[in-house]
């Protein structure tokens, strides 16, 4: 059995200077190509429920799929509940089989950020797994604007809550479709030089591989969350499957010619961001 907490990845990522892909799940295919991919790559994945996943699939369900896949695979494998909101969210992915918990309180004022997240590392601790919050709203591509990491108010956070990773905001957004963005490295390097906890980036589509692999190899960044460009890797592999034969019907073979496409994808993230 290979299933993991986030810890026991990130632990070894930030000390020999690499980090883990947090791949964005939105179904049974895409999540079995990302194992597939990351045993390709012998190299560790954490499977992530974010808000759209759940809303299809409900949190007992997504943690038996999770798990099956960590026990037949070669490689570690996490678990990861992505922004859960809510105490009783997080409480239902830890009771789901979920070794890591994302509480997201970035909307919050700082306190109130610090009061809610340390309870959820408190919980996750207590059960054994891991812990992950957020300081400094990250915003969305053509959204709600980003509010940047304040470096003190990250020490802060990090101190007072307990967390094992800590996302930041530093020029980092959701849904970013393209890599023509970066982020700001004296923000980030302002921050590591206040704290030592694990740094997160989410939006990780939007960062240019040469970036993500340079700060995972300089910084304490060693999880990078990727979502979009392998949606949009799906994406196209779906509309090419369908259009080849417009007669077909049959969802398991159409589905099925995502697979190798995802998995290829796959690997290019994992690529920048080891070696």
């Amino acid at each position: 059995m290979s299933l993991a907490t986030l810890s026991e990845v990130l632990v070894p990522a930030k000390t020999e200077g690499y980090a883990v892909a947090g791949l964005v799940c939105l179904g049974w295919e895409d999540m079995r190509a990302y194992v597939a991919a990351a045993e390709a790559e012998g190299c560790p994945v954490i499977l992530q429920a974010g808000p759209s996943c759940r809303a299809h699939t409900p949190l007992p369900i997504l943690g038996k799929m999770f798990r099956h896949l960590a026990e037949e695979a070669s490689v570690p494998v996490v678990a990861h509940l992505d922004h859960g909101y809510t105490f009783e969210e997080c409480k239902e992915a830890l009771e789901a089989g979920f070794t890591s918990l994302m509480f997201d309180g970035s909307r919050k004022p700082l306190q109130q950020n610090i009061d809610e997240t340390a309870v959820i590392a408190e919980m996750a601790h207590k059960a054994g797994i891991s812990c992950e919050g957020e300081i400094g709203f990250v915003g969305y591509d053509n959204g709600e604007a980003s509010a940047g990491t304040n470096p003190q108010e990250a020490a802060q956070f990090a101190r007072e809550t307990g967390v094992d990773a800590m996302a930041i905001s530093v020029g980092n957004v959701h849904l970013q479709t393209d890599q023509s963005g970066g982020l700001d490295e004296g923000r980030i390097a302002a921050i590591q030089g206040l704290t030592d906890v694990a740094l997160v980036i989410h939006g990780g589509s939007g960062v240019p591989g040469v970036q993500r692999r340079a700060l995972a190899r300089g910084t304490n960044i060693c999880k990078f969350n990727v979502g979009t460009e392998l949606r949009q890797a799906f994406g196209h592999a779906l509309r090419d499957a369908v259009n080849r034969d417009p007669d077909r019907f049959d969802r398991v073979r159409i589905l099925g010619e995502t697979h190798d496409p995802v998995v290829a994808a796959a690997r290019r993230v994992f690529q920048t961001m080891r070696g």
